[in-house]
């Protein structure tokens, strides 16, 4: 019972299941437990710009810090920006394409709004008006209307900066913004405990009210994500082994089912590096220097596979209720996804981090608690994608930096 009780995956699941007893048993009377989910997703939001505003800065101080490593490194960030963009954009395509979560009755939407916009809606403009939009005129207004993007470009400037400063004063500034990321993520631990509470009353009344049709939509949105991890896999990382490494592919997919597995149990990159190294210089025969540098670092920045989750997540939220994103909001979608990853490292939880997302395409917050009882299996698929990745990119770096 105490392992129980300790395991938050293992709540918000009995969680979810005790909800949808309760929404079979009390009906519309269910209704009842609807402020316990509004007080939930009221404490994430209150996190949500805060913790990006910091993530984001140590993200981009760790960058900053690459630059010494020369011709690696800038091929190390020309491959995991350059997928991670490309994926960005294939995602957004199949997600718009396949639409899986419109078709929703309104009944069904009305269950699961608070009455709450989002914070920020991305207005329909030009190309320029768009870019433009991306810099605020102001970095304090940013925070305080919470423009995620804005937050985004200017916490990646401000940490490529902090990375030229010299000596003791980076150090120190480091230190700084470490420790309020470490004080964030234990408020996001306190505040992720009551995910039990919030997700059993959005179960009750949205099953009390609606029935089982959203658990169809949320099947929707696995195998798409399976669909969309699939062609990454075989059309961008296959790809690049078989023209810009000098590996075949037939060797790196036999080597890489020993870190595969690894990462399906574990659904962990970091807990995955040690496995993956060690396959990467023994088996694929990258050299040492290569495997030590690109591996960590694709580990904490190579996030493609949390990219579409991000990515369809917020696509699959907008056609829920019935939102037509402009080209404005899906750019501004793919590019918050992409730096959003940036900062993901360290951070419990990556669905917490969608919020982020979702607020910068101007698409409500409420259904996302959703996510949170099935997030595990997400989370194993996406962290499968991210750690055959970083293979990938320590092969291509390790033939094009000799």
């Amino acid at each position: 019972m105490k392992k129980f009780f300790s395991n938050l995956g293992v709540l918000i699941l009995a969680a979810m299941v005790l909800g949808t007893v309760a929404g079979i048993w009390l009906k519309e009377d269910a209704k009842m437990f609807d402020p316990l989910g509004e007080i939930f997703i009221q404490l994430i939001k209150m996190l949500v710009v805060p913790l990006i505003f910091v993530s984001i800065l140590s993200g981009a101080l760790s960058l900053g810090a690459t630059k010494k490593a020369g011709k690696v490194a800038f091929i190390t960030l020309l491959f995991i920006f350059g997928t991670s963009i490309l994926t960005g954009i294939i995602t957004t395509f199949f997600g718009v394409w396949f639409q899986p979560g419109s078709g929703v009755p309104p009944e069904l939407v009305e269950a699961f709004r608070s009455g709450e916009e989002a914070i920020v809606a991305v207005p329909d403009a030009g190309f320029w008006a768009t870019i433009q939009g991306f810099i605020p005129a102001n970095p304090v207004a940013a925070l305080a209307s919470g423009n995620i993007l804005q937050i985004i470009v200017f916490c990646m400037l401000l940490g490529f900066g902090i990375g030229a400063v010299a000596g003791e004063k980076k150090e120190l500034i480091a230190k700084v913004v470490d420790g309020f990321l470490d004080a964030l993520i234990w408020c996001i631990k306190i505040v992720m405990w009551t995910a039990p509470v919030g997700v059993f009353a959005l179960m009750a009344s949205a099953i009390g009210t609606l029935g089982f049709d959203i658990f169809g939509k949320l099947a929707n949105l696995l195998w798409l994500n399976i669909l969309v991890l699939l062609i990454v896999w075989l059309g961008i990382y296959l790809v690049m082994i078989h023209f810009f490494s000098s590996i075949s592919v037939s060797r790196f997919l036999k080597a890489m089912v020993k870190p595969q597995v690894v990462a399906l149990s574990t659904s962990s990159s970091l807990a995955t590096l040690a496995i993956n190294m060690k396959v990467t210089e023994e088996e694929l025969k990258v050299s040492k220097e290569t495997t030590a540098f690109v591996l960590p670092l694709g580990a904490t920045i190579n996030m493609t596979g949390s990219i579409i989750y991000y990515i369809l997540a917020t696509l699959f939220f907008a056609q829920f209720y019935g939102i037509d994103l402009s080209m404005g909001a899906y750019i501004a979608v793919i590019i918050t996804a992409t730096l959003s990853a940036v900062g993901q490292a360290g951070v419990p939880g990556p669905t917490l981090t969608l919020f982020a997302v979702l607020i910068a395409g101007g698409v409500p917050l409420d259904g996302v608690p959703l996510l949170f009882a099935v997030d595990r299996l997400f989370d194993m698929l996406r962290t499968l994608l991210n750690i055959t990745g970083d293979a990938c990119c320590a092969a291509v770096v390790d033939k094009y930096a000799k």
